[in-house]
Formats: C-alpha cells, structure tokens, sequence
C-alpha cells in the first residue's frame, strides 16, 4: 500500500525559507511523476512543482518558478521542495502527490493517484 507522508511545513516571515519533505513507501514507479501541489483557503488546488522520478526532469509553476526547488532521493525514496523567499502568497497547505502509472498526465491533480496529508505553510509580513 503506498503512503506518502509530507513534513517540513511550518510558520516563517517573508523572504525566508522551508524544506517540505515527502517520504513515499510502497511506491515504486519509477519513470512516473510526483508532485507538489498547494491549496489556500477558498482557492483551487493548484500544481506547484513536479519531477518525473526516472530521468529527474522537473517543472515548475510560473508563479514558484526561480524560488522553489524539487528534487528526489531515489535511495530514501523522497522527493524535496526548498522553497525560497517566500511570499505571503504562498501561504497554503501544501500536498504531495504520485502517479499510480507511468504515461498520465502530470500537470493536473487528476493525474494523481496517492495523495499525502498535507502540511501547513504560513508565510507572515
């Protein structure tokens, strides 16, 4: 069964930082993508970030892009999001998310089929 568990979030003023981690166990499709997604309050999820686990390639949201930074530790089977000089905007709870399958689209939440719990991300002036 897979399991995505998402740590990292916290409460930090504008222009500093955090590291989300999310460690995936029982998940093994290398070549698919996992993501990071946000949701703020009264607004659509939206994509922030996602990497194909294969080959490493990675996107961005326009709004993230140049700030936040995905990776993946193939041998502890996690994948990062260091997110810099954040923004009040970027207040949300933020999920992690995996593909059941290689091959479906990456860019939309409906590609995904394991979805963390989330954690919470405060960004304060």
């Amino acid at each position: 069964q897979v399991q995505l568990v998402e740590s990292g979030g916290g409460s930090v003023q504008a222009g500093g930082s955090l590291r989300l981690s999310c460690a995936a166990s029982g998940y093994t499709r290398r070549g698919a993508c996992m993501a990071w997604f946000r949701q703020a309050p009264g607004k659509e999820r939206e994509r922030v970030s996602h990497i194909f686990t294969g080959r490493g390639y990675t996107y961005y949201a326009d709004s993230v892009k140049g700030r936040f930074t995905i990776s993946q530790d193939n041998a502890k089977n996690t994948v990062s999001l260091q997110m810099n000089s954040l923004k009040l905007d970027d207040t949300a709870m933020y999920y992690c998310a995996a593909q059941a399958e290689i091959g479906g689209s990456c860019f939309f939440a409906s590609g995904y089929a394991y979805w963390g719990q989330g954690t919470q991300v405060t960004v304060s002036s």
